[in-house]
């Protein structure tokens, strides 16, 4: 039950954000837009609002009043520059340990930002968690331990055998 109250609440919020957005004058897609679809047609969405989800990966870097966070959507990364206080609200970033925050992020794409020596960003409006990130359990399979173990013992037999059958060097 709670779940789809928060599916409701989430959905309100975004409805909220697009209306502002669209009584604001800047033109925005109301779906989710793939890192792939912003590379290939960076022309396209330049200037404009986008939404863009994404899994947080790497640090969070702090540059004054504003941050740097990483978003991958399974295909691609993109630099989101967004207010330190949105990136608050981020708690786990992706790493080899951890599964991200994943989250959504309102804002204006920009192909070449001038402000940001002309690399490819968003910068972000809004900033909402859709999902909190976790940490994975490292786990080592019997199938690679098995073969670990396998292969450990043949370099012992051949470096044995190796060192049993050269032929001594004489003096």
């Amino acid at each position: 039950m709670s779940h789809v109250l928060f599916q409701g609440a989430r959905r309100a919020i975004q409805g909220a954000i697009l209306l502002g957005i669209v009584f604001l004058g800047g033109q925005s897609f109301a779906q989710a837009v793939s890192s792939a679809d912003l590379i290939q047609n960076a022309k396209d969405y330049d200037g404009k609002t986008v939404v863009y989800i994404g899994e947080v990966i790497g640090e969070v870097m702090a540059r004054g009043e504003y941050a740097w966070v990483n978003l991958n959507d399974g295909k691609n990364a993109l630099g989101v520059w967004v207010k330190k206080d949105l990136a608050g609200l981020i708690a786990h970033t992706g790493s080899y340990k951890n599964i991200g925050d994943l989250v959504e992020v309102v804002g204006e794409f920009r192909r070449s930002c001038l402000d940001h020596g002309g690399d490819l960003d968003i910068h972000a409006q809004s900033l909402s968690l859709i999902k909190s990130g976790y940490g994975v359990a490292d786990t080592l399979s019997a199938r690679k331990l098995k073969a670990a173990y396998s292969l450990g013992t043949i370099l012992i037999i051949l470096w044995t055998y190796s060192i049993l059958v050269r032929p001594r060097k004489q003096k």
